[in-house]
């Protein structure tokens, strides 16, 4: 995208944005148009924004796991992506590919954190041998 263009996009969404602040789309776009810009505190603010309007979407989450790390906010970075997996964002190969988490991929927790959700430990499923059916076999 043309720097023009982002700019002219830019400016339209904050004009939506000051009109309707609880926009949930808006705010989403303008996180993202901030982050290509290089203002990630601005995408940052955005995504907190989207927290408070949305707390329970794995999405805003792994958002905010991004902006964090973009920022070198490993601990916080790393709290946000918990939040996202516990919350049920499953796109490993992303997780593991997004340029936005580069930094915090550095840390070896980052790892174990992705292994543990992997290996579905934070699943709530019975061993298939303890379920029983209708008729109690």
């Amino acid at each position: 995208m043309k720097e023009k263009d982002l700019d002219f996009e830019l400016s339209f969404y904050e004009g939506i944005l000051k009109k309707n602040p609880k926009f949930v789309q808006v705010l989403f776009i303008l996180g993202d148009l901030y982050t290509k810009k290089g203002w990630y505190k601005k995408g940052l603010e955005m995504d907190k924004r989207l927290v408070r309007l949305r707390p329970q979407d794995e999405i805003v989450y792994y958002n905010l796991a991004c902006d964090y790390s973009l920022l070198k906010n490993i601990d916080a970075s790393l709290k946000a992506l918990r939040k996202a997996l516990k919350l049920g964002f499953r796109d490993f190969r992303l997780i593991e590919k997004d340029s936005d988490l580069d930094y915090v991929r550095q840390d070896k927790r980052f790892e174990a954190l992705i292994l543990e959700f992997k290996k579905g430990k934070k699943r709530n499923f019975e061993p298939l041998n303890k379920l029983k059916t209708k008729d109690g076999r």
